[in-house]
């Protein structure tokens, strides 16, 4: 073998960069994936009569109604209004996810990652 090793081996370089480039392609990811996780996300419905809040992780994290809208005679109307919030605060979440992981789909050098 020559002395100094693989110096010689055509991409040896550049194999080094490439890992590097990918070790801090995870830990990027990592990073994201725990923002997404903590990130909360709120949709209102009904003008604003119910409020959904949810994490990224998909966790509700609070509902708050307005006392207003609370009618006894018209229950279904208000549960319609806690899963349209829900639905949307899950759809928020989804929106951000994927926006998220698109930016990383255009690294050069990573083909089909995702």
């Amino acid at each position: 073998m020559a002395k100094g090793g693989f110096r010689g081996f055509p991409g040896g370089g550049n194999q080094m960069n490439m890992m590097k480039q990918a070790q801090k392609m995870q830990q990027d990811i990592l990073k994201m994936q725990q923002e997404l996780e903590t990130a909360e996300f709120e949709f209102t419905a009904g003008g604003g009569a119910v409020k959904a809040v949810i994490t990224g992780g998909k966790e509700l994290k609070s509902i708050e109604i307005n006392p207003d809208v609370v009618d006894s005679e018209d229950v279904e109307m208000l549960q319609d209004m806690i899963v349209a919030a829900v639905n949307g605060a899950m759809k928020l979440a989804d929106e951000q996810t994927n926006k998220s992981m698109s930016k990383l789909q255009g690294i050069p050098g990573l083909p089909g990652l995702f």
